[in-house]
């Protein structure tokens, strides 16, 4: 009789039509939302939508970070929408920096593929600071929304291959966060404690204005 009733039970719980999806590419026409883009019918899907390059091209580190990232997050590669993942490309020419910032939708891992590269984060209870020169084939992890900072560590040129804990990790870059707008030097001075010299020196740098 046991048995009896455990293949009834078995047959109740897969016999039903309706079961999770497995997948959701975004469509990306309509707008994002925290929980993700909404999905693509599945007769519009194809292979591509599960397959991206651009992490096998070196980005542009002809700016003022001497740095580029190249992501693969789900505006680029919508085949990771509501996966809880996602990764990017990061290079770094000589002295290049991927300045304080934060994520503050994801953690991130960071893989060494070339070179060297001091990364750091810094605790948000005790404002404690983790630093490591990390070479190649090393890997360092940085927990969700804190500040932290990559750069490169050596004369040559840095690569590295981040992954991220959800599809858009978000990203709030400090020095364009605080320089790059228009919030008055006059706030800027009193919240920060620099001076209107360095204030309006950073701001020109970055392109502010106020």
């Amino acid at each position: 009789m046991k048995m009896l009733h455990f293949a009834v039970l078995f047959a109740i719980l897969f016999s039903s039509s309706s079961h999770a999806a497995d997948f959701c590419v975004a469509k990306l026409k309509g707008a994002g939302s925290p929980a993700g883009y909404a999905c693509r019918m599945p007769s519009k899907v194809t292979v591509d939508d599960f397959v991206f390059a651009g992490l096998g091209v070196a980005g542009n580190t002809t700016n003022i970070i001497s740095a580029a990232v190249t992501p693969a997050f789900v505006q680029q590669f919508p085949g990771v929408n509501g996966l809880g993942l996602s990764m990017a490309r990061l290079d770094l020419a000589p002295a290049g920096v991927i300045p304080m910032h934060t994520h503050p939708g994801a953690s991130e891992i960071l893989f060494v593929v070339q070179g060297k590269i001091t990364a750091g984060f810094i605790s948000s209870s005790a404002n404690t600071v983790y630093v490591k020169t990390l070479k190649k084939g090393e890997v360092m992890v940085f927990p969700r929304g804190l500040l932290h900072f990559q750069i490169n560590a050596a004369g040559i040129n840095a690569v590295a291959v981040v992954s991220f804990s959800d599809p858009d990790p978000g990203l709030q870059i400090t020095d364009f966060a605080f320089f790059a707008n228009d919030l008055s030097s006059e706030l800027l001075e009193k919240s920060t404690f620099l001076d209107d010299a360095q204030v309006k020196k950073l701001k020109k740098v970055l392109g502010g204005t106020g």
